[in-house]
């Protein structure tokens, strides 16, 4: 029969015992041996050369810095590019309201709803179904987007005034006739077909 001398429990794991359990933390600095610091330095020196050499045109390192130069600006402009094509103004409605907390503004690009610093944005194709409801008495606005995955996402949005509904319920029936239908009919056609 075997026994065990010492504890039978596991050591514990987690950020309490071990920064380096939570990414993007850095262990702390370690002490180097004296011997370490001159091998350092040979290391800087190389690395100094082969800037040095990267200086220099007609050399292969210049030449691949410039390569790479040139993709980097190339990846730039095509990410400028398709924001632009995002910035540019749709000729279309948008519904947008907001209070101290909340803001939700719907577009051509879909549903996007903000809350102090949480953010969510659901595509026209994310998105089963809006409800809105106002509240028989109060001032908060709920607009809740429903998924095909049976989850909902609710936002209140506090009026200055009660009046503000029916304008708002107006608004948002005109930026969901334009966009949110125009999907669902497009679905239908190619069934159809």
């Amino acid at each position: 029969m075997e026994q065990r001398i010492g504890s039978g429990s596991q050591p514990l794991e987690g950020a309490g015992f071990d920064p380096a359990f939570i990414p993007g933390l850095t262990s702390p600095a370690s002490v180097a041996p004296k011997g370490a610091k001159k091998d350092a330095a040979g290391k800087a020196d190389s690395e100094e050369t082969a800037l040095d050499d990267a200086d220099e045109p007609g050399t292969e390192a210049a030449d691949d810095i410039d390569d790479a130069d040139d993709d980097a600006e190339d990846a730039v402009d095509e990410a400028d590019e398709a924001d632009d094509e995002e910035d540019a103004p749709v000729d279309g409605p948008v519904f947008e309201a907001a209070d101290r907390r909340a803001r939700i503004v719907v577009d051509h690009k879909g549903v996007r709803l903000t809350l102090d610093d949480q953010e969510c944005e659901f595509r026209w194709d994310e998105i089963g179904a809006i409800e809105t409801e106002s509240p028989r008495f109060g001032k908060r606005y709920t607009v809740t987007v429903h998924t095909p995955d049976r989850r909902w996402y609710p936002i209140e949005i506090e009026a200055t005034a009660r009046s503000s509904f029916k304008e708002w319920d107006e608004q948002l029936d005109a930026v969901l006739d334009a966009y949110f239908e125009d999907g669902a009919e497009a679905a239908e056609e190619s069934d159809a077909d």
